[in-house]
């Protein structure tokens, strides 16, 4: 599943032909993705100017001059294509071939901008709908989120008062989107690598008894927002499905510290232990026993 760097990185890839410009058609090829389509789901589309593009969680959000809001959600193999007036690609260093086989094109937006946007999904468990920006607080696939990351409330007093009380292992409390949105297995895996604490540890000893936040807390926030910013700069960590816009891969994953390096030794200066994994909660956890405490 794309996390929040992926997502951004497929937003920033967008915007340039999407924010500002008018979608001139749109077409649904099929009655759904994870979700059947709403019934007016083109009507409402067509003609309306994207005025603006961002992102919350894992989700886009197209803002559009009717004052509704395009929300599209990657699913696990989604992925935005762009293609100009020349049909050319801009390939970069990790350029992965565009597939031929275009039966999985569900989706295409032809912009004003002369750009037509295809989405792509072979799985489909991606989706998108159509929301009245006065209804998002209601939404159900909304509701509920925590703070962005790396939004300007999330401290470490906000973790620490999410996290007070909690006996769940710090893991699964990253994870939960009511804590913090957008985070997923491998970010996390990274963030408390680089914080040095272990993804077993119980998330309440990230509060004192006051619910102040501990020098725990203080750490994983700052290896949180580094270990987005580098993904992000880097385009992302592109395993298995996730693509750019322009179909280059991205390459955070050659800067894994733990993730997927089991039986590696931790790069930590002077730490000598080897990553270790195990499965909590269902999902893969990469750490070092040594240095994560």
């Amino acid at each position: 599943m794309p996390e929040l760097p992926e997502v951004e990185t497929v937003r920033r890839g967008l915007q340039p032909v999407m924010e500002g410009a008018k979608i001139l058609d749109a077409e649904a090829r099929r009655p759904d993705l994870r979700f059947p389509f709403q019934p007016d789901f083109v009507a409402r589309l067509k003609g309306q100017v994207v005025t603006g593009l961002g992102r919350r969680a894992k989700y886009l959000m197209a803002d559009l001059a009717s004052g509704d809001v395009l929300l599209m959600h990657l699913g696990m193999s989604g992925s935005f294509r762009v293609i100009k007036p020349d049909n050319e690609a801009q390939p970069g260093e990790f350029h992965y071939p565009k597939a031929k086989d275009s039966a999985h094109d569900h989706v295409l937006f032809r912009m004003s901008s002369g750009a037509d946007i295809l989405f792509n999904d072979p799985r489909r468990f991606g989706y998108m709908k159509v929301i009245a920006r006065g209804a998002l607080e209601d939404e159900p696939l909304l509701r509920g989120l925590g703070p962005e990351p790396l939004g300007n409330e999330f401290d470490a007093a906000m973790l620490a008062r999410s996290c007070q009380g909690k006996t769940t292992s710090l893991k699964a409390a990253l994870l939960d989107q009511r804590v913090v949105a957008g985070l997923g297995n491998i970010y996390v895996c990274e963030a408390l690598h680089r914080s040095h604490l272990s993804p077993r540890r119980i998330a309440a000893t990230l509060s004192t008894k006051k619910g102040e936040p501990t020098d725990h807390a203080k750490r994983l926030v700052g290896a949180i927002h580094t270990v987005l910013n580098d993904a992000i700069k880097a385009g992302g960590s592109s395993l298995r499905d996730h693509r750019q816009t322009s179909g280059e891969l991205g390459y955070f994953q050659h800067s894994f510290k733990v993730y997927d390096r089991e039986g590696e030794k931790c790069t930590t200066p002077r730490c000598g232990g080897t990553i270790k994994r195990f499965v909590q909660n269902g999902r893969s956890t990469f750490w070092c026993p040594k240095c994560q405490k």
